[in-house]
């Protein structure tokens, strides 16, 4: 699945309509540098792409917290990843 299949499938489970969110979709994707200006995927969108949705969860999380990836532990049910905890 593509980041635009993706993003669109999200947003429709969210109630928006399957126009309005390849719009919104497209739009979002195009602004983070995924597509450029004709829909087309850059090279980061073909390697973010090739990501899974737990690799671009750690990866956005070591972007925004700092730390490792090693440091991170996704959650599937909110696409979302967090420390771990170290004892």
């Amino acid at each position: 699945m593509t980041l635009k299949e993706r993003l669109v499938s999200q947003l429709t489970a969210k109630g928006i309509s399957k126009t309005k969110a390849v719009g919104i979709a497209v739009r979002k994707l195009q602004q983070s540098g995924n597509l450029d200006m004709a829909g087309n995927p850059t090279a980061q969108g073909l390697y973010r792409g090739d990501m899974t949705p737990a690799q671009r969860a750690v990866h956005r999380a070591v972007k925004e917290r700092g730390g490792d990836f090693t440091d991170y532990k996704y959650n599937s049910l909110t696409n979302k990843a967090v420390k771990k905890y170290k004892y």
